[in-house]
């Protein structure tokens, strides 16, 4: 048998977990005190969960089917089932991904980070920092931390790598699997600091609002990670140079390399100019919304609108866009059916299940335990999303039974569901791609980011705690 129908072959088989997984569920009924509705709505939720972490599927089709599933056994009525697809949340990240698609379109992320390197890389560790810097900006404004990490930032980080002698094959420790790995754990770390930085960040806030009827939006979300997401930047190209020592001595040819990357791009466009006051203009209204009381998608669509009728692109290129499209079906069919499985009072049953186990902890001390379980839990999952929607509602449960500040419960969750990724190499999209471009092995990788995951929790518990203070989260 060859190596491609045996790989043919194993897809197959994986094809069937979630159906097979789904069935052993059934069979097996509901525990004491849980609702058959519930349960079975958990059946569908779970498969639908484990077709996401095996990725035979596209995410879009996998959520369709749970929730046709869940729409055919009358658990979601159509109309219900339909709501995701029309909710404010849904279409912030739907927005801000046809937003970022203008900003790769016209160059602009391009040029921004060459213009970083440009400005920072006089050093290695200036080129870590420069790294830092792009993704700081580029953060809020591009949804997808694979199309900002992984289309924008890495193809300019391996050809950096490679100017300087050292790609996968010869010498990658010399400066590639340090400029690597600056890369990919400073895009988790933007990810976490904006409601905008990752797609599914919007999940954590919607969730915020059904179990503690706060809003979690994206000021709220900025203000709180603003001051450690910056202390984590700051220390990131340092610490890396202990993790993974780069040797390699002038970096003069990435400076040359650069220079003629910005001398091709040319003068700034007027599409360029364009973009940048309506994306400016944007994050003005998002931090002032106490001012003028608009909200974050209501802002977001008036960005878009902008943008066609200045003509910085048209109508037809924007609706190629894809990754948006494809964004509206998964994002909003999750919505959909995390929503059914609170409605159905599975979440709730769950919380109390857990609640029992650590009844008698102190508060704080739960909220510890509780933040440690979900962020080290991600080892078992293969996507920052799946990870959010199976836990993040289930611990905002259990926190909300107790004597806590729901904006430090929220928060914590909220910047951990992104820095988590730091663990392994296939934990999100921008990491698969850093990894897979072969500078660091996958022991190297994991020991790394087991390092990496310590360093998040000194930085965010203890500075995060005292800006979280400060700011009256708790």
């Amino acid at each position: 048998m060859s190596m491609n129908s045996f790989a043919m072959k194993l897809s197959d088989l994986r094809s069937a977990y979630p159906i097979l997984i789904g069935l052993i569920l059934w069979f097996l009924g509901p525990p004491m005190e849980l609702d058959g509705s519930a349960y079975c709505m958990f059946v569908i939720f779970i498969s639908t969960i484990i077709s996401l972490l095996i990725r035979v599927l596209p995410m879009a089709t996998s959520v369709l089917i749970g929730l046709s599933i869940a729409i055919l056994t009358d658990l979601i009525p159509l109309k219900k089932a339909l709501m995701g697809f029309g909710d404010s949340t849904t279409w912030l990240v739907v927005i801000a991904f046809l937003i970022a698609g203008v900003i790769m379109e016209t160059g602009l992320g391009r040029r921004i980070s060459l213009l970083c390197i440009d400005l920072l890389g006089r050093s290695i560790t200036g080129l870590g920092y420069a790294l830092c810097a792009s993704e700081l900006i580029l953060g809020p404004l591009v949804p997808s931390n694979t199309a900002r990490g992984g289309g924008i930032i890495a193809p300019i980080v391996d050809s950096m790598s490679r100017a300087l002698g050292s790609d996968p094959d010869d010498y990658p420790e010399s400066a590639g699997q340090y400029l690597h790995l600056v890369g990919a754990h400073a895009n988790l770390i933007t990810a976490a600091m904006f409601l905008t930085g990752m797609a599914a960040n919007p999940l954590v806030s919607r969730a915020a609002q059904d179990v503690f009827q706060i809003e979690f939006g994206w000021t709220t979300w900025a203000l709180g990670g603003i001051i450690p997401g910056l202390v984590g930047l700051a220390g990131l190209p340092i610490l890396m140079r202990y993790l993974s020592p780069p040797t390699v001595g002038s970096i003069e040819p990435i400076r040359d390399e650069v220079r003629a990357k910005l001398h091709d791009l040319g003068p700034w466009s007027l599409k360029e100019k364009g973009t940048v006051l309506i994306l400016v203009s944007m994050l003005l209204l998002w931090i002032t919304k106490a001012v003028h009381g608009m909200g974050t998608t209501t802002v977001a669509l008036m960005g878009l609108v902008s943008i066609l009728v200045l003509k910085v692109t048209s109508w037809d290129q924007l609706v190629k866009n894809h990754k948006a499209w494809d964004t509206l079906i998964w994002l909003g069919g999750l919505l959909t059916l995390a929503t059914a499985l609170k409605d159905l009072g599975f979440i709730s049953w769950f919380a109390q299940l857990m609640d029992k186990g650590m009844d008698g902890l102190a508060p704080l001390t739960l909220l510890f335990v509780l933040a440690l379980v979900y962020f080290y839990s991600m080892y078992i999952f293969s996507m920052l999303t799946a990870h959010i929607v199976a836990l993040a509602g289930a611990i905002f449960m259990i926190a909300s039974n107790v004597d806590l500040s729901p904006y430090l419960v929220v928060g914590v969750i909220a910047y951990f569901s992104s820095l988590c990724g730091c663990l392994t190499n296939y934990s999100t999209g921008p990491i698969i791609i850093y990894f897979g471009n072969g500078y660091s092995r996958p022991t190297t990788w994991f020991r790394i980011g087991l390092l990496v995951s310590f360093y998040h929790l000194t930085i965010w518990i203890i500075v995060g705690s005292l800006w979280w203070k400060a700011i009256g989260w708790w």
